[in-house]
Formats: C-alpha cells, structure tokens, sequence
C-alpha cells in the first residue's frame, strides 16, 4: 500500500518478507508486462501466464479458483538469508511493489510506527 501524504515519514525496510505473501501475479500492470517483454523477462512472462490470475469485482482469483486476497502465500521471487529477505527480480520488481512504502500496510510489522 502506497501512502501518498505519508512519505515524509521515512521507515527503513527491515526486509522481513511480509509484504511479499501475495503471489507477484498479483500485482502485474499492463505496464509491468510490457517492460519485461522489452526486457527480455520471459521467465516473469511464463510464470505470469502459468498462474493465470484474472480479477473478478473486488477478488483476486487464480485458476484453481482459489481467492488470491485471502490466500496467504509467498512470491516466488522472495529468497531469504537466514532472517532477512530479498527481491530475486529488485530491479524489476511490479509496479506495485516498487511504490510500496514501509509501515503502510498492516502486513508490516512498523505499521503502528506511521499510524
């Protein structure tokens, strides 16, 4: 969750991971998908179209119809080191996740620290 009147508050990353327990399909735009055609991201592109997540009103479903909002699961491109996590596509991560700020989402745990 971006915030946008919050950004002056600034809250390190603590790279706990918990912001990436939603599949990145997700979180794809259309401009997502362009730049990694661009790119040449096709193993992005595969996983996208494997996972086949389709919007339907306000849910988030894949195709063994499971609601993606209220299934806990994990990105697979989240990797850990020992208690940290990192991004294993950071430099071409969604659009998503790139505007997420720290402490915006009750996901995180520095969430009281902005409210």
């Amino acid at each position: 969750m971006h915030l946008e009147n919050e950004k002056d508050i600034d809250i390190k990353c603590l790279q706990c991971g918990n912001c990436c327990h939603v599949d990145v399909a997700a979180y794809v735009t259309f401009e997502d998908i362009i730049r990694w055609k661009k790119e040449g991201r096709q193993d992005i592109l595969e996983h996208i179209q494997a996972y086949d997540v389709t919007w339907t009103e306000d849910r988030v479903i894949n195709r063994f119809g499971l609601d993606i909002k209220n299934c806990r699961m994990t990105c697979v491109y989240l990797e850990w080191n020992g208690s940290r996590s990192s991004c294993q596509i950071y430099e071409t991560r969604t659009s998503v996740c790139r505007s997420f700020v720290p402490g915006s989402s009750e996901l995180c745990p520095q969430y009281n620290r902005r409210n």
